[in-house]
């Protein structure tokens, strides 16, 4: 069995280039993050919905 290492920080929200994808990687509120790998396409896509969101 694994031992179990406690967090002592999950770091800033991240974004990278690697391979041929895009990478996120989001800290979440209680611990951990949630690390999504996306294609540049999607990556668009995704800005351009928050962005609307933010506008209306």
């Amino acid at each position: 069995m694994a031992a179990m290492k406690p967090r002592t920080s999950d770091g800033p929200l991240e974004v990278a280039q690697e391979g041929r994808g895009i990478i996120l990687r989001l800290p979440l509120e209680g611990g951990g993050r949630l690390v999504v790998e996306m294609t540049e396409e999607e990556a668009e896509s995704l800005n351009k919905q928050l962005h609307d969101s933010l506008v209306e």
